[in-house]
């Protein structure tokens, strides 16, 4: 018989629970195998809900395009870009009440779009954690929840999209060089090799000069802002 989910409370927020599916068939189960979804797990000792969600795939080739409007991206470009992220919720003696793991969808340096099953309210401030490539130092910020989806969205995808307030330790210079790093490391390999750049006495005078030379590039080229390029 199969037996009803229920639902567990956390805090002001509902967690829908998985419902038990009946016993299947061997072959029912191989099939099923394949096809992988975000759930939500039994509480945690404490009180915490932790919601898991698949392993997103190991590549690493984002591809990069400009925002079509989102809330969480503001002007800047987006990666599609399917990485783990750590969300949390703390209370205000900041106690951790909440914590799931998802997988983007897309990313840019003001937010991202995670895939999920269950939902937060509205202006949620959620911790994130993530890495941009298999053993890269995380990125660690501060979000909000701008939106959500519920699989009746023009790209009948199920999530919430959070827009960035701000981050820990300079992580956001990592979830930057994703878009311009490209960029800046061809300029300055070209700059370095210029006898005024070889002229200079240390590295930070060269660094500095590289700066320099990059606004000056910004200020009078007809494509001065390097998030368009």
């Amino acid at each position: 018989m199969q037996r009803k989910g229920g639902q567990k409370a956390v805090g002001s927020t509902r967690v829908e629970a998985p419902v038990r599916a009946p016993a299947r068939a061997p072959a029912q189960v191989a099939a099923l195998a394949k096809e992988v979804r975000p759930a939500v797990v039994p509480a945690r000792p404490g009180g915490n809900v932790a919601a898991v969600s698949p392993e997103p795939k190991a590549t690493f080739t984002p591809l990069i395009e400009m925002n079509q409007g989102e809330a969480e991206h503001r002007h800047f470009p987006r990666a599609q870009l399917a990485t783990r992220f750590e969300v949390w919720v703390d209370d205000e003696a900041g106690e951790r009440r909440f914590e799931a793991s998802l997988v983007s969808v897309n990313v840019s340096v003001s937010g991202a779009f995670l895939e999920s099953t269950f939902y937060l309210p509205l202006g949620t401030v959620l911790g994130v954690r993530f890495a941009l490539e298999p053993g890269a130092a995380p990125v660690q910020a501060r979000a909000e929840i701008v939106r959500e989806e519920r699989g009746n969205g023009p790209e009948g995808r199920s999530g919430f999209g959070v827009r960035f307030l701000d981050f820990s330790g300079q992580t956001e210079v990592a979830l930057a060089r994703l878009f311009v790093g490209m960029r800046l490391r061809a300029f300055a390999e070209d700059y370095l090799k210029s006898q005024r750049a070889r002229s200079l006495p240390n590295e930070v005078e060269r660094v500095v000069d590289v700066l320099a030379a990059w606004e000056l590039l910004k200020a009078t080229s007809s494509v001065s802002d390097p998030w368009q390029g």
